[in-house]
């Protein structure tokens, strides 16, 4: 016979285990119901990332085990297009060029950005034009831009002969084919650096300009003890962002040299290309795109630590 007093104590308890246990089920519910809105939001992303990113890149990983032209694709060769890539002096010599390209250009793009967005948050009174005037070149296209450069670099009639004195032809000399594509390249570029940094600027709170003021704090120890602290971050994302962009150039060595004279402006994804479509080898190409995108990835990495110790 049952005990009326343990079967009441039984009830009493899982009565209080099922209110116990609802919190927390209700909770699962919420966080549930707080995800879907989330991963729905995440979805289109995650598809475009998946069909335009992951999907070729996986495509190009095996394109590079092959031999393979344009049309059709042949024989496995496994790693024999990257044993070939080590010991090809043309990647090599294309790869030293866009290093060279980035050191060209990586500080004084950032540099001159940090400059420019200084004088626009100085000078309040002309802020909307001087804006205008240093961001306007970012708008051109390419091939703009580099009809531009090339009438300024003409040896007869061009602006930069006719500062200078001389007949010099830029393009076709050896020495000065790519620092005049790095100086183009700056000129062209430089406004998005300057409105990333200049954002940066307006962020910081005009209470502790003030707090410094009052403190006898003028000119460079400002920007030493409150802007540059504060801007840190934003100028190591605009490094990283150059880093990553100089040393993907393409067009402006493509248009204004051809990679010319003696391949000594020929960066990495020119050589590609001329392999790809000119060789129509693009087993090779493939190989040379994968190599080119480990190299840009763990320079990256490498530069995020860097400004991270240095932050």
């Amino acid at each position: 016979m049952e005990n009326p007093t343990l079967t009441r104590a039984a009830k009493v308890n899982d009565a209080l285990n099922a209110q116990r246990a609802l919190p927390a089920a209700t909770a699962t519910r919420g966080k549930q119901g707080e995800n879907l809105p989330a991963a729905l939001l995440l979805a289109p992303f995650l598809l475009a990332f998946l069909l335009f990113f992951l999907g070729p890149a996986l495509q190009t990983f095996y394109l590079s085990l092959t031999e393979s032209s344009l049309t059709r694709t042949s024989v496995f060769v496994g790693l024999a297009n990257y044993a070939t890539l080590v010991q090809d002096p043309s990647f090599w010599a294309s790869l030293g060029n866009t290093f060279y390209f980035a050191v060209l250009t990586v500080i004084p793009l950032t540099s001159l950005g940090l400059v420019m967005a200084l004088l626009v948050h100085r000078f309040v009174r002309f802020q909307s034009w001087l804006q205008g005037a240093f961001f306007l070149p970012y708008v051109l296209p390419i091939s703009v831009m580099t009809l531009i450069a090339d009438w300024m670099l003409q040896p007869s009639s061009g602006v930069i002969n006719h500062l200078v004195g001389g007949q010099r032809a830029w393009l076709a000399d050896v020495h000065w084919a790519l620092p005049m594509v790095a100086i183009g390249t700056v000129w062209w570029t430089v406004g998005f650096n300057m409105l990333m940094l200049l954002a940066g600027l307006r962020n910081i709170p005009a209470e502790q300009y003030e707090a410094a003021a009052l403190d006898g704090a003028r000119g460079f120890t400002l920007f030493r003890a409150i802007t540059w602290p504060a801007l840190k971050p934003v100028f190591s994302t605009a490094l990283l962002l150059q880093l990553i962009a100089s040393l993907k150039v393409f067009g402006q060595t493509y248009i204004l040299t051809s990679g010319g004279p003696y391949n000594t402006s020929r960066v990495t994804l020119h050589y590609m290309y001329e392999t790809a479509f000119t060789q129509s080898d693009a087993g090779y190409a493939a190989a040379i795109a994968m190599a080119f995108m480990f190299v840009v990835i763990a320079l990256s990495l490498l530069a995020r630590m860097v400004a991270r110790r240095a932050g």
